[in-house]
């Protein structure tokens, strides 16, 4: 294992598509719950503990090894909207095509196959990271941190916030990063005994709501 390819997957510049994404940041800002750098700091800690939390616990789990499909259901079970669960297969499977260029793995290949048009993009992310040689708590990592940093950089871009500003706010929610990650693995790791419901199942409904609206805008500046 190298660490050095935590880099290169948690890497904003990494071609996996969320630079085209908000991670619900715009529909926020059009409800005013997002108006500068203390908006957008509640806003990373609500979504870091819920959305992110069961993110990184999908992950977890498909780097410990555990059954992609399985995982999948369970990711649609734990995404009641359907403009998120599409959002989730599309960044998969975009995902899916840089990882399989980065690290060619044959666990990639049989989820390509299994799902042409998209795996959820945690259970991908746990899978590319297991064939980076990099483990469960890895994985768990780098999906809290871009589910943080994807949401601060595209505010800077909505509301033309200060971008030392931005990433004061993901600066500040590291601890946080930490104990949401250590939750993630250590269910991830029960759930390779006793199956995928005790993966983490918290809930976001302002993102669900607000990602229904935002599917339906004429003029948006972000995929989601």
């Amino acid at each position: 294992m190298t660490r050095a390819a935590l880099l290169v997957l948690a890497d904003g510049r990494f071609p996996a598509g969320g630079h085209a994404h908000s991670g619900g940041a715009e529909a926020a800002v059009k409800a005013g719950r997002i108006t500068g750098a203390s908006g957008l700091e509640s806003f990373c800690r609500g979504r870091l503990h819920t959305a992110g939390l069961v993110s990184a616990g999908l992950a977890a789990a498909a780097a410990l090894g555990m059954d992609p499909a399985e995982l999948d259901a369970a990711a649609d079970a734990r995404t009641p909207s359907p403009a998120l669960r599409g959002v989730a297969r599309r960044l998969g499977r975009q995902l899916m095509r840089a990882a399989r260029v980065t690290w060619p793995s044959a666990e990639l290949d049989a989820l390509a196959r299994q799902f042409p048009k998209g795996a959820h993009q945690p259970v991908v992310l746990g899978v590319a990271a297991r064939a980076a040689g990099l483990g469960a708590e890895d994985a768990a990592y780098c999906s809290v941190y871009e589910g943080v940093s994807g949401p601060a950089t595209a505010t800077v871009r909505l509301l033309s916030l200060d971008p030392f500003d931005a990433t004061g706010v993901v600066a500040r929610l590291a601890p946080e990063m930490d104990l949401v990650v250590g939750r993630a693995v250590e269910a991830a790791r029960r759930a390779v005994h006793d199956g995928v419901d005790v993966l983490p199942a918290a809930s976001a409904p302002l993102l669900e709501i607000g990602a229904e609206g935002h599917a339906g805008w004429a003029v948006r500046l972000f995929a989601s």
